[in-house]
């Protein structure tokens, strides 16, 4: 692999983090007409059809050991989304990230019983510590849909492990996003029905599905064979400053100084465990792929 191809992938990955937290900030937008669970239904809905074209899963061929994760994952999917949005809308795009960012880097860190993995733990608690800074008037339901979605996030990065063991390429996340869109078809057909599907708000919806499920998922394809897997889990990491960043430009979002410095932490904690786990030392989880790591269903 030549420097050029390496930066170009790099910069690719990059691109693609950038417009996943662009496509959360426009869907954002589309809140007060059709609510968090509005868009997640609708980017579900574009998320499935650029999986299921490309992936094909046979899901008549399915048996019981490939349907049961394939359904827990399609719940995660829908659990997952929804809390996030649900996160961004009462407490900020670059809060609610930074938030959900904690369910990949409890899974890099929960295997390992080094003493930097566990640095890096309470690292990560004294950044999310610092970014919330707890008070009477937090907005507990807010953080705890963050936390949500972090967890979900890990589960999904586990289901995914454990589904690349049993189905092929993408049949997986397109199989599962299939579930996601069909347990949100009643709330599109009530928002179609109640005529709260605007124009407007379909288009923001959509937008949110583009950015944040079709260009990442292309991105992370085309990056992945240039980019060596050591390099992602610190690519990973500019999620929450792009989260931030996004908020702040398309949703004016203006993060206080403590905020700032919370997700710089676990932005921190993140690369420092990623570059610990180097070729060459040992790994919690060698199983699972760098692109589990990714969601953008």
């Amino acid at each position: 692999m030549t420097v050029r191809e390496l930066k170009g992938g790099l910069a690719t990955m990059m691109a693609g983090a950038a417009s996943n937290q662009i496509g959360a900030a426009v869907g954002a937008h589309a809140f007060g007409v059709i609510g968090p669970a509005g868009v997640v239904a609708v980017r579900q809905v574009v998320a499935a059809a650029v999986l299921l074209p490309v992936a094909r899963p046979p899901l008549h061929r399915f048996r019981w050991p490939q349907w049961w994760p394939t359904i827990l994952l399609g719940l995660v999917f829908a659990v997952m989304n929804l809390s996030l949005y649900t996160a961004v809308d009462r407490v900020g795009l670059g809060l609610a990230v930074t938030l959900e960012f904690l369910g990949p880097l409890g899974v890099a860190l929960a295997g390992s019983r080094t003493r930097k993995d566990l640095l890096c733990a309470v690292g990560a608690g004294i950044g999310v510590y610092v970014l919330v800074m707890p008070h009477g008037d937090s907005d507990w339901f807010g953080i705890g849909s963050g936390v949500l979605a972090g967890g979900c996030w890990a589960a999904y990065i586990l289901l995914n492990r454990l589904l690349g063991q049993r189905l092929p390429g993408l049949q997986a996340p397109a199989a599962a996003t299939t579930v996601s869109v069909l347990l949100y078809l009643p709330v599109l057909v009530w928002l179609i029905t109640s005529g709260r599907m605007t124009g407007g708000a379909l288009l923001f919806a959509v937008g949110a599905g583009v950015f944040s499920s079709v260009i990442p998922y292309a991105a992370d394809l085309i990056a992945l064979r240039r980019v060596p897997a050591r390099y992602f889990g610190v690519v990973m990491s500019i999620h929450p400053v792009f989260a931030a960043l996004a908020g702040l430009v398309l949703l004016g979002e203006a993060l206080r100084a403590h905020e700032w410095l919370g997700i710089l932490i676990v932005v921190a904690v993140n690369v420092l465990g990623a570059t610990n786990r180097a070729p060459g030392k040992p790994r919690s989880n060698p199983s699972i792929k760098p692109a589990a790591l990714s969601r953008t269903a």
